[in-house]
């Protein structure tokens, strides 16, 4: 199959020629239809974050399956599903208290088992042991979910990472309230998602926070009820604009400076979520006395803070009536080939999401709902 392989850092990723094994007892093998590029694929792209190369990254991808192992339950032949970076074991402590996001025993192949990838018969690592920029993907039964058919997957793709992450902080970590001020820090795809969440959940007043003033329009459009362009007043504007400070914080962005930005633009006992990514081993600095004063609550939101198997088929229902907005969050439909395209269009900071696709895959998926 063809895949976009990092093969260095800070390097184009390049489409090739990589050999896939046949799926384990417990695996699937998923043809893929769409697949997002997101933030966290560019951390990797860029080195930011460490992982072992080669790799193919993507971890937001929807598509059909095409085999089952022997002992997949859930799951058959012909089933359109979407892909997630929250694989779970189902039996660690996290799992069983309800946390399966949070799991610490993620089922993975062992070494007898050998790779599910090899480029020149070497491994390559699968992003979130997904690897989502493929024509395919060997993946197991525990880091997908099942969708209607009626669902189309370039939209789909999209609720495996950024729609979980952005409107899961909203509903799970956060529980925003009907009636509250929230700021949002960042209007990419993920932030976008944080701005409709805190709408759905019935926000009185939604700051949007970008460096970029193009992304005021698509702000607006997902919910956003003011909007300011990030300088170094930003903090006092928002207190300012919020009649003393918000009531839920989220940062989307991972940058350190931005995160202590969005800590004190809070309201006296307001949240602070933390939804980026900062770079490995950097540090965030946390205003002492306003925080212990204004009992300011700080917290991080892994993907969405929820079970992805309960949130994306809810997500999916939401859609087919309307509730949320997934076509608008696509910027542009690319092919393999254009991954690198993609990248410097995220890089650009005016678009929401680019998204892969294998249009011969949608059509045949469309044809079949």
């Amino acid at each position: 199959m063809k895949a976009a392989v990092l093969m260095e850092a800070k390097q184009p990723l390049e489409v090739r020629e990589i050999a896939l094994d046949k799926p384990k007892p417990d695996e699937l093998l998923i043809r893929v239809a769409a697949s997002g590029l997101c933030h966290s694929d560019l951390h990797f792209a860029k080195g930011d974050l460490p992982i072992a190369l080669p790799v193919v990254l993507g971890h937001e991808a929807a598509g059909v399956v095409e085999a089952v192992g022997a002992d997949v339950r859930g799951f058959e032949v012909g089933d359109h599903v979407v892909s997630c970076a929250l694989i779970f074991c189902g039996h660690c402590d996290p799992c069983v208290s309800g946390r399966g996001h949070m799991c610490i025993d993620k089922p993975r192949r062992s070494e007898a088992d050998g790779p599910r990838l090899t480029l020149d018969e070497k491994p390559v690592t699968q992003l979130a042991q997904l690897g989502g920029f493929a024509e395919q993907m060997l993946v197991h039964q525990n880091s997908i979910v099942k969708v209607d058919r009626a669902m189309p997957l370039d939209r789909a793709a999209l609720l495996g990472c950024g729609v979980l992450t952005g409107i899961g902080a909203v509903f799970n970590a956060a529980q925003v309230s009907p009636g509250s001020r929230v700021v949002v820090i960042g209007c990419g795809g993920v932030g976008l998602n944080v701005i409709q969440g805190a709408r759905i959940a019935g926000a009185e007043q939604i700051v949007a926070i970008d460096v970029n003033p193009e992304k005021r329009a698509l702000a607006e459009h997902f919910g956003a009820t003011d909007f300011i362009v990030s300088g170094p007043d930003v903090v006092q504007e928002v207190r300012d604009i919020t009649r003393g400070g918000a009531n839920f914080a989220f940062e989307v962005i991972g940058i350190p400076d931005a995160i202590t930005q969005g800590i004190q633009m809070l309201a006296p006992s307001g949240l602070m979520t933390i939804i980026g990514a900062p770079k490995a081993g950097a540090m965030i600095q946390i205003p002492g006395m306003p925080t212990l004063n204004n009992e300011w609550r700080i917290q991080g939101s892994h993907f969405g803070a929820g079970a992805f198997t309960r949130d994306i088929p809810r997500f999916v229902s939401m859609y087919m009536k309307g509730q949320i907005d997934l076509d608008t969050l696509i910027s542009g439909r690319i092919g393999l080939d254009g991954v690198n395209q993609g990248f410097a269009n995220m890089l650009g900071g005016a678009q929401a999401r680019n998204v892969i696709v294998f249009d011969d895959v949608l059509s045949s998926a469309a044809a079949h709902a």
